[in-house]
């Protein structure tokens, strides 16, 4: 409750007086309030860094994961055939004559203005399905077959003179997709075809092998080849260790190991400016925590200690006197060409080492970084609680002070009032003492 009682009395400016008192009072709460600032930033820049170890943990399971460092690399001589590789597949070459493409079997029907001929069969390897319209009108038959689930899908084509011919396409490529038609006169226009293609052309060990689509799965252990055009002259797929990704993932990964040791020298860093007053130190908000240190000495150690007794400085993994962590592409690649067993093993161990860094650091239960921003957190709370129940006491010690001047005021109005009777009286008093005289 507020109350007007500035110098009713008095003369006192009593607001700006409570005012001054209360910022006095309010101390502590100002205290209260730069420690839950300060506390909530240095929470915020543990919460950053927990995030950038956890993210680079989960980049190095990635690369732990099988075949993750042996991706292989598929090339054709050829663009009438594509082929791809999966990680692990061994290096190899092999030569091929694309003879024939698949294909799905299409049919045309006669020329009509309606069905007549009843119900329709449908034949195909998977069996026999019977189509009955529900009426001779060509879009029935049309519907029906589509909705029978017999492997084909019918088209009307009209054809002029009010007369349509229907056309039945297999929905699968190749000779497993064939079909007849019982009825309508049906001619196929196009035939169902494997694809099929020559190994060892022109020699005694020359082999012929065919596919249902275009996509011969499995050619070579690993490798995928899809032809796209038919060839008289040899083809040559090659397969080969794809030097190039593993060289962009391991980079992208020594790279964030890099940032992350550079992101915690930046913030702990002290820093001095001269000014007309002197100097300032002023240190950053990871200078002094030893958990922070901590953190950065597990990956600094986990990127550049020794793998099999050798250095990860033969792969291009170094660190430099301010504590730096770089890479060198062109020594890894260099590295990859020259021992591609060591530079694999060296960062399969690196990347373990960092994984479990990561995991004993920000594991989201047990991680010590993860358990300090629970503290951190339990500490930001309690620190807000304190300076709301600060609100409520600073907020009682207000109306305190407006009453207690409140009644000041009343006090002083009251002596004022018996001051202003005495005077009057007093002067009562000598006005009728000079009358006597």
């Amino acid at each position: 409750m507020a109350f007007a009682v500035d110098g009713l009395a008095s003369g006192l400016d009593t607001t700006a007086l409570i005012n001054s008192l209360m910022q006095i009072e309010a101390v502590p709460q100002t205290l209260l309030k730069r420690q839950v600032a300060s506390t909530q930033t240095t929470l915020s820049a543990l919460q950053n860094l927990n995030s950038r170890v956890a993210a680079l943990g989960e980049r190095a399971k990635e690369l732990l994961k099988p075949q993750a460092l042996a991706p292989a690399a598929a090339s054709s001589s050829s663009d009438a055939v594509t082929a791809t590789a999966r990680p692990g597949t061994a290096a190899g070459s092999i030569d091929i004559i694309v003879d024939q493409l698949a294909s799905r079997q299409s049919s045309v029907s006669a020329a009509m203005s309606e069905w007549t001929a009843g119900p329709l069969t449908i034949s195909t390897a998977a069996g026999s399905v019977v189509v009955d319209p529900a009426s001779g009108a060509l879009d029935d038959l049309v519907a029906a077959i589509n909705a029978s689930g017999a492997g084909v899908s019918a088209t009307k084509v009209s054809v002029g003179g009010g007369l349509a011919r229907l056309q039945l396409t297999s929905a699968t490529s190749g000779t497993e997709g064939a079909f007849t038609v019982s009825a309508g006169g049906f001619t196929d226009v196009v035939p169902a075809r494997d694809a099929q293609v020559r190994l060892w052309a022109g020699t005694g060990a020359e082999q012929v092998i065919t596919s249902s689509s275009n996509t011969f799965t499995d050619l070579l252990p690993g490798v995928d080849v899809t032809v796209r055009e038919t060839s008289t002259d040899a083809v040559t797929i090659d397969v080969a260790r794809d030097d190039a990704t593993i060289t962009e993932s391991v980079t992208e990964f020594a790279g964030m190991i890099g940032q992350l040791v550079q992101y915690i020298a930046t913030n702990s860093a002290v820093t001095v400016s001269n000014g007309a007053g002197g100097s300032t130190t002023k240190g950053g908000i990871f200078t002094g925590d030893s958990m922070v240190r901590d953190v950065r000495s597990r990956l600094t150690d986990a990127a550049i200690g020794p793998v099999d007794g050798r250095s990860p400085s033969e792969i291009g993994i170094t660190i430099t006197r301010q504590g730096a962590i770089e890479f060198d592409e062109e020594k890894f690649t260099a590295a990859l060409a020259d021992d591609a067993a060591f530079a694999q093993r060296a960062i399969t161990v690196i990347a373990e080492r960092i994984a479990s860094a990561s995991d004993l650091v920000s594991d989201k239960y047990d991680g010590i970084l993860t358990q300090k921003i629970t503290g951190q957190e339990s500490t930001v709370k309690r620190l807000s609680d304190q300076v709301l129940e600060w609100d409520a006491r600073l907020e009682q010690r207000r109306t305190t002070l407006q009453r207690t001047y409140a009644a000041l005021e009343v006090a002083m109005g009251q002596l004022n009032a018996q001051s202003s009777w005495l005077s009057s009286q007093l002067a009562g008093l000598s006005t009728g003492q000079g009358s006597k005289r």
